[in-house]
């Protein structure tokens, strides 16, 4: 059974599993289903057509599947869903997708967004992503697993960040960064790889040998991104973190963000 305290409000129609906890003045609407064990704090709002995983944790005044902030929607079914194991803070928010992005925001499993994060229509948000307090992901953005948004930070619609890349505080990144790299500043570039997320994470040192050479070719050697990415194929050993990164590289459509030489000498590592 569900433990749900008097002052909450939760419809009819709402589905919750076993151990789930709702705390006061809470309000849970229709065709909302919430997985085992997840903590629903005081003050929360839960909106239709939200799916939200096993043992997550979302603290007050947070604001999970509202209607996106988007001129486009027009009330038409869309979803939020939220994987497991997820920690969403105070005062966060998640909206629905709209019709024009397929009608889907998606949170994987084990992530923390932090105080005032937002995560906008139609973005695919991956697994054991970080959001520092206010970091913002306009619409449709892909934000690959494992990646950190420093405090503050903001993401143009439509881009992409990529695994393990670091965005630091207060940037605003206009396009896509790539796999395992630190962007920072407004607008953000390029400066370094993101090393020390990198070894934490596990990483080979076959691997982040192979990244340091993918990344000279790639960003600091003054070729194009297309001679560039041929002489990766044919000089860095073929790795799978080495074929992820120039696969986001080649599928880019809003393209990548500038590189700051004068930076790279200090973070490269």
């Amino acid at each position: 059974m569900a433990n749900i305290h008097p002052t909450a409000i939760v419809h009819p129609q709402a589905e919750l599993a076993a151990g789930v906890t709702v705390g006061p003045y809470s309000i849970i609407e229709a065709n909302v289903t919430i997985g085992p064990d997840t903590h629903i704090g005081p003050h929360v709002v839960i909106r239709d057509f939200t799916t939200i995983g096993a043992r997550c944790r979302i603290f007050q005044f947070a604001v999970v599947g509202e209607i996106p902030q988007d001129l486009k929607f027009q009330g038409e079914v869309s979803r939020l869903v939220i994987g497991d194991d997820n920690t969403i803070r105070e005062f966060a928010t998640l909206h629905r997708g709209t019709a024009g992005g397929g009608g889907l925001t998606r949170l994987g499993h084990g992530n923390l967004l932090m105080a005032y994060s937002h995560v906008a229509h139609d973005c695919q948000v991956g697994d054991g992503v970080i959001m520092s307090n206010n970091a913002t992901l306009a619409g449709h953005i892909i934000v690959e697993d494992r990646a950190i948004l420093g405090g503050l930070s903001a993401v143009h619609q439509f881009s992409r960040i990529g695994r393990h890349a670091f965005i630091g505080g207060c940037s605003a990144v206009p396009r896509d960064v790539p796999p395992y790299t630190m962007a920072v500043g407004n607008r953000a570039k390029l400066v370094g790889l993101n090393l020390v997320g990198l070894k934490r994470a596990g990483l080979t040192d076959a691997a982040l040998q192979a990244l340091k050479a993918a990344y000279d070719i790639l960003f600091l050697s003054g070729l194009s991104l297309k001679e560039a990415m041929a002489m990766v194929s044919q000089q860095v050993p073929d790795l799978p973190e080495i074929r992820h990164l120039l696969h986001f590289l080649n599928t880019s459509e809003r393209g990548i963000i500038p590189v700051d030489v004068r930076e790279n000498r200090s973070y490269r590592g």
